[in-house]
């Protein structure tokens, strides 16, 4: 165990933080999974943006890496597309 009072202070941050990441990236998860499983052309296209601006969130934060933001939301524009 840490000894050093900075030590354990950045032991509790990282912890807090680590809390805060998991929950927006499993947030943004939930969020994409639903879009997924929109069937409503309408809905979806409603939905999208604010999707996409999550990822870009976590990506500008590093939760994520920029080039899997990328890809995430290019799948999920193209699946809103192709629905009739």
């Amino acid at each position: 165990m840490a000894n050093h009072q900075s030590a354990i202070k950045r032991t509790r941050q990282i912890e807090k933080r680590r809390l805060h990441n998991r929950y927006y990236a499993k947030t943004t998860r939930n969020a994409v999974k639903a879009l997924r499983q929109t069937t409503d052309k309408a809905a979806a296209v409603e939905l999208l943006p604010k999707v996409a601006s999550m990822l870009d969130k976590l990506a500008k934060r590093n939760i994520i890496h920029k080039n899997k933001a990328g890809n995430i939301k290019s799948k999920l524009a193209k699946f809103v597309n192709k629905m009739a």
